[in-house]
C-alpha cells in the first residue's frame, strides 16, 4: 500500500502529502467528486486529476466497497464534466471489482455507470449489453428504482442510436415506474426529458410537449449540479418543442430558465445547451444577427469541449436554415460531416484497440508456465494440428474482429432494428462465394469480412442517414462517403487478413457498368469479394422494411436484380446468386432464420434479445413472474 497520498482534504498549489488511512481518503475523493453530493468548483479539475493518480497507484485494493465508490465517483464526474473517456478505465475497473464484491446491487451501479460512458465514448453495443446486465440484476433483486434508472440510462443509448421508438418505450417503462413515488420523482423527471428529445427527433411535437411539461415540472427545485443539469436539458428541449410549433414568446421564457439554472450549476456542459436554446430563440424571433453571432460563440467554445460539438453544428445548420442561408447551412453541414466522420472513425479504432488488449491481457493471464511437461505436450499437439489448427485461427480472427462487428452492427441499427443485416448479407456472401468455387478459407473469410461492409455509416449524421424523402444532390454525396470511411477505419484496425473487409467496405458499390462509387471503375476492375457482397447487400435492403421502404417480396427483388445484370451486376454471378436463392427457398421454409444465424450467437445481439425481453419492447405484452 502506498504510504503517502495528495489528501482530498489539504490539496493546495503545494501538493503536499500527508499519511492517511486509504479507506477515508478513497471516501474523501469519493464525496468531493461525486456531482450528487458536491458542488463542482474551480478545484475539481485538480482532485480529478489526483483521484485518477491516486487511484491507479494502488498496488494493492483495499478490503471494502471504498475503492468501488471512488471510481465510480470519478466516473461520474467525468460524464457531468464532458471527460468521458477518462472516467472509463474508473468505471470498467469499478465493475471488476464490483463483481468480486458479491454484491449485486453494487454491480448493477457500476454496470450501469460503465454503460453510460462506453455510449458517451461511443460504444453503443457495448454499452447495451453493460446495460442488458444491469436490468437483469435489477429486476432479479425486485429494484423499481434501479430499473428505472436503467431503463433511462438504457434509452439513451438507444437515443444515440437514432432508435427513438425502442427509447420511448424504455423510457415509457421508466415512468410507469416511478408512478405515485416522491423517491422516483428525479427519476420520472429525467425519463419524460428524455421522450421529450426522442419526440424531438420524431417531430412527434403534441407528444414530446406534454413530456416536457411535466418533466420541468417534476423538477422545480434542483439542488445539486446533477439535477441541475437534469433541468436545464428539460428546459432546452422544451424550448426547442416550442420553437418548432411557433411559439417563441413561451420558448423565450423556458430558455431565460435554462439559462439562471445552467449558471448556478457550474457546468459548462449546462451552460452551452442553455446557450444553443437562446440563439435558436434569437433566430426564430427575427434577431438574426444576434443569435448566428451567439451560436457562432458557442461553437467556438464547443470546438474545445468537444463533446458538445456536435449539438453545436447542429444548432448552427438549423439556425441558418431558418435565416435563409441554405449555403452557409451547407458548410456547417459539412463540418458536421467531417466532426462525425473524424470522431466516430477515432472511437471505433480506439475501442477496438481497447478490445485487443483486452484480448492480449487475458491470453496472458491463462498462458501456463512453460514447464518440460508442458513443451512436450505443445510438441505433440503441433504434429495432430491440422483442421483443429484452421479451427482455431479461425476463433482468433472471430475474436479480433468482434468489436468492429458490433460497431457495425450498430450502424445498421438505423435502418435493421433487428441487428440481423449484416449478418445475413455475410452468410448470403459467403454461399454465393462457395457457388462460385472458392475455397474453405475465402468463403470464411467472406463470411466475417462482408458482415462489416458498411462499418462506415457510424460517420454518417442522422439527419443524412434517416430521411425519409429522397436525399438532395449534396446529401447523396455525403451519405456515399460511408464506403470510404468504413474502408479507412478497417485499413487502420492492424488486424492480419483485413483487407478483403477493407476491399469490401471500399467497392461494394461500384457497379459492373461503372457507374457506382466512389471511384466509378467497373467489370473485374471491382475485387470479385465485393462484387459478391453487392449483390448479397442488395438483396436482403430490398427485402427488408427501411425507414424509407418498405420490404419486397423475394420474386420482387429478384426480378429487380435480373434487370440490373450487366448494369450494376456482374452477369456471371448475377445468374448464380438467382439460382443459389431459388435453392436456398426450397431447402429452407424461413430463410431470414438461416441466414441470421451467427446474430443469434452475438453477445450485442443476445443483449438486445434480453432487454427486449425484460421490457417487452416490441410487443407491449405485460412481464411474467412477478418480482
Amino acid at each position: 500500500m502506498l504510504d503517502r497520498i495528495d489528501d482530498p482534504q489539504v490539496i493546495d498549489d503545494s501538493q503536499d502529502s500527508v499519511s492517511a488511512d486509504p479507506a477515508r481518503v478513497l471516501a474523501e475523493f469519493a464525496r468531493l467528486l461525486d456531482p450528487e453530493r458536491t458542488v463542482p468548483s474551480v478545484r475539481s479539475p485538480q482532485i480529478f486529476a489526483s483521484a485518477l493518480d491516486w487511484t491507479a497507484r494502488l498496488k494493492i485494493e483495499p478490503v471494502g466497497p471504498e475503492l468501488s465508490e471512488c471510481l465510480l465517483s470519478i466516473a461520474k464526474y467525468a460524464y457531468v464534466s464532458g471527460h468521458a473517456l477518462k472516467g472509463l478505465s474508473s468505471a470498467q475497473r469499478a465493475v471488476d471489482l464490483s463483481r468480486r464484491s458479491g454484491s449485486p446491487a453494487l454491480l448493477r451501479k457500476a454496470l450501469s455507470t460503465c454503460g453510460a460512458l462506453l455510449a458517451d465514448t461511443g460504444n453503443l453495443p457495448v454499452a447495451i449489453e453493460s446495460y442488458a446486465e444491469a436490468l437483469e440484476i435489477a429486476v432479479a433483486l425486485g429494484d423499481s428504482v434501479a430499473e428505472a434508472k436503467v431503463c433511462n440510462n438504457l434509452a439513451v443509448a438507444f437515443i444515440y442510436a437514432a432508435m427513438y421508438e425502442d427509447a420511448i418505450a424504455c423510457l415509457e417503462r421508466a415512468v410507469r415506474l416511478s408512478e405515485g413515488s416522491a423517491e422516483l420523482r428525479a427519476i420520472r423527471g429525467g425519463a419524460l426529458t428524455n421522450i421529450a428529445l426522442a419526440c424531438l427527433h420524431l417531430e412527434d411535437y403534441g407528444r414530446g410537449l406534454r413530456a416536457a411539461k411535466e418533466a420541468v415540472e417534476l423538477q422545480e427545485a434542483p439542488t445539486n449540479p446533477s439535477a441541475r443539469l437534469g433541468r436545464v436539458l428539460a428546459e432546452t428541449n422544451y424550448t426547442r418543442l416550442l420553437l418548432e410549433v411557433d411559439a417563441p414568446d413561451m420558448a423565450r421564457e423556458r430558455c431565460e430558465i435554462a439559462k439562471q439554472i445552467a449558471h448556478e450549476s457550474g457546468l459548462e456542459r449546462a451552460e452551452l445547451q442553455a446557450g444553443m436554446a437562446e440563439g435558436l430563440c434569437e433566430v426564430h424571433s427575427g434577431r438574426i444577427d444576434v443569435g448566428l453571432s451567439r451560436l457562432s460563440k458557442l461553437l467556438e467554445r464547443a470546438r474545445v469541449l468537444k463533446g458538445l460539438l456536435r449539438d453545436a453544428l447542429i444548432a448552427m445548420v438549423k439556425a441558418n436554415e431558418l435565416a435563409g442561408r441554405n449555403d452557409v447551412a451547407l458548410v456547417y453541414l459539412r463540418e458536421l460531416m467531417m466532426h462525425t466522420k473524424e470522431v466516430q472513425q477515432e472511437n471505433a479504432l480506439l475501442h477496438h484497440r481497447l478490445h485487443l488488449e483486452q484480448l492480449e491481457r487475458e491470453q496472458v493471464d491463462t498462458a501456463p508456465r512453460m514447464t518440460p511437461e508442458i513443451l512436450m505436450v505443445q510438441r505433440e499437439s503441433k504434429l495432430r494440428e491440422g483442421l483443429a489448427d484452421q479451427v482455431a485461427r479461425q476463433e482468433l480472427l472471430r475474436s479480433r474482429i468482434e468489436m468492429l462487428e458490433r460497431l457495425a452492427v450498430t450502424a445498421e441499427l438505423r435502418d435493421d432494428t433487428t441487428g440481423e443485416h449484416s449478418y445475413r448479407v455475410g452468410r448470403l456472401a459467403s454461399l454465393l462465394a462457395q457457388e462460385y468455387g472458392c475455397d474453405d478459407d475465402t468463403v470464411f473469410m467472406i463470411d466475417l469480412a462482408a458482415r462489416l461492409h458498411d462499418i462506415g455509416k457510424i460517420g454518417i449524421p442522422d439527419g443524412i442517414l434517416l430521411k425519409v424523402g429522397r436525399l438532395n444532390e449534396t446529401e447523396m454525396k455525403l451519405m456515399q462517403t460511408h464506403a470510404l470511411i468504413g474502408s479507412e477505419i478497417l485499413a487502420q484496425s492492424n488486424v492480419p487478413h483485413m483487407k478483403m473487409a477493407e476491399e469490401i467496405a471500399r467497392f461494394h458499390h461500384e457497379h459492373w457498368n461503372g457507374g457506382g462509387y466512389p471511384f466509378g471503375i467497373g467489370e473485374t476492375a471491382i475485387p470479385l469479394c465485393a462484387r459478391i457482397t453487392a449483390l448479397a447487400d442488395v438483396f436482403d435492403a430490398l427485402t427488408h422494411r427501411r425507414p424509407y421502404k418498405e420490404a419486397w417480396s423475394i420474386d420482387s427483388a429478384l426480378d429487380a436484380i435480373l434487370t440490373l445484370k450487366g448494369r450494376q451486376f456482374d452477369p456471371d454471378l448475377t445468374d448464380k446468386f438467382l439460382v443459389l436463392v431459388e435453392r436456398l427457398r426450397r431447402e429452407h421454409s424461413d430463410l431470414d432464420a438461416f441466414l441470421g444465424q451467427a446474430a443469434r450467437e452475438s453477445r450485442f445481439i443476445q443483449a438486445r434479445h434480453k432487454i427486449a425481453e425484460a421490457l417487452k419492447l416490441y410487443n407491449g405484452e405485460p412481464r411474467g413472474a412477478a418480482r
